[in-house]
């Protein structure tokens, strides 16, 4: 039997220890656990869990750079392409790191070759949720900041791939960018459905796309002809330059994309601007007998993919000269309007993490260049304002 005051004295240690005992088997991921945004990050556990090809912000400390599937090095760095974040900076266990791909314009400052000095830093990074190495990774990146700064959004190539505009407006700032964007690698328009089953590919869905119009998500392999099929959306109308599907402006992924094959067809070569009458499956589109109106959420993306391709094709090299105006039933002209509401809706729906994303893969992956409007949505006003 224990006396009142042994009693009162086990109850204590029982309270204490029941107060202790769950906060040791607390791991690190779970007390810091975020949602993914940029506000509150996702730890490296939790990235390593959820490699479901979302897109996600996570933190964490470098640990070394991955050069295989089972290795890690902490010294003798060989390139600036991948590092490895760790929960904690003295990480030495691969199964709790996530690798991540660099992006080529985050490799100074982030690569370990080039910037030895960041390993053991904490850094915040936004990219898709994807093995690396067979792995679990962090690829597609377009933001990476160190220690406590605030996101940078990738600007790429700066004092590199856009340093000949640097400083330039109006036409000579067009042309500097025709001239950086105007050289990349065409694929032919049969490769292009495989492509957009990768550009376009559902954050929350490895298995779809996400339709331009309806924003419908969609199993990657239901395309065709067919009413509820998805097909190849040519945004810049192949008829405003008689473009057709030729390589070069005929098979342009920075204007391609997967779209309802009904609603593309309603969609047809009309030009763009407000008004109309909503579509009844492509519900938050309108149009009438000369205009299409997309949807709130991607306005901005037909501007910049218009803004693009008046950019990037400009008759030279036997190419279509294509050009944007402020009018509607350009029919087979070589012009796409309508260029006061394109700047508009510019400004209205800015670049979100999908076309950052998309714009990532078509440089990476395929093209090898850029849409200068998604990284600098502030030039399509330099130019033609």
């Amino acid at each position: 039997m224990f006396t009142k005051h042994e009693s009162r004295f086990a109850l204590s240690i029982v309270l204490v220890l029941a107060f202790l005992i769950p906060a040791l088997f607390i791991t690190p991921s779970l007390a810091t656990a975020g949602d993914g945004s940029s506000s509150s990050p996702y730890s490296v556990s939790q990235a390593i869990t959820n490699q479901d090809s979302t897109i996600k912000t996570v933190s964490g400390y470098v640990v070394g750079q991955p050069t295989s599937v089972n290795t890690v090095i902490t010294s003798s760095y060989p390139n600036d392409y991948a590092i490895a974040l760790a929960d904690s900076s003295s990480e030495t266990n691969i199964a709790n790191m996530v690798y991540v791909q660099i992006p080529s314009s985050f490799r100074s400052e982030f690569g370990l070759k080039t910037n030895p000095a960041i390993k053991g830093k904490k850094v915040t990074i936004t990219g898709t949720l994807s093995a690396y190495f067979t792995h679990p990774g962090l690829k597609d990146v377009s933001a990476m900041f160190s220690g406590n700064d605030s996101p940078e959004q990738e600007t790429p190539g700066v004092g590199s791939y856009y340093d000949s505009a640097s400083g330039k407006s109006g036409a000579s700032l067009k042309k500097a960018l025709h001239e950086i964007i105007d050289d990349h690698k065409e694929i032919s328009y049969s490769n292009v459905w495989e492509a957009l089953r990768i550009t376009d590919e559902d954050p929350n869905n490895a298995n779809n796309v996400i339709l331009l119009y309806t924003g419908r998500s969609q199993g990657k392999t239901l395309n065709g002809s067919g009413v509820n099929d998805w097909n190849r959306e040519h945004v810049w109308a192949k008829s405003h330059g008689d473009f057709g599907t030729t390589l070069g402006p005929g098979t342009d992924l920075h204007h391609l994309r997967p779209t309802d094959a009904s609603v593309n067809s309603t969609r047809n070569n009309l030009d763009f601007d407000n008004g109309g009458t909503e579509h009844t499956e492509a519900t938050g589109n309108y149009y009438d007998s000369d205009s299409w109106e997309p949807r709130d959420s991607v306005k901005g993306d037909v501007a910049r993919m218009l803004f693009y391709m008046a950019v990037r094709y400009e008759g030279d090299a036997g190419e279509v000269n294509l050009e944007l105006n402020n009018q509607v039933n350009n029919g087979t002209a070589p012009y796409h309007g309508k260029l006061a509401v394109l700047l508009e809706w510019n400004e209205q729906d800015p670049v979100d993490a999908f076309e950052r994303n998309r714009n990532e893969i078509i440089y990476n992956q395929y093209q090898h260049n850029r849409n200068p409007f998604i990284d600098h949505p502030e030039w399509a006003s330099a130019i033609w304002q």
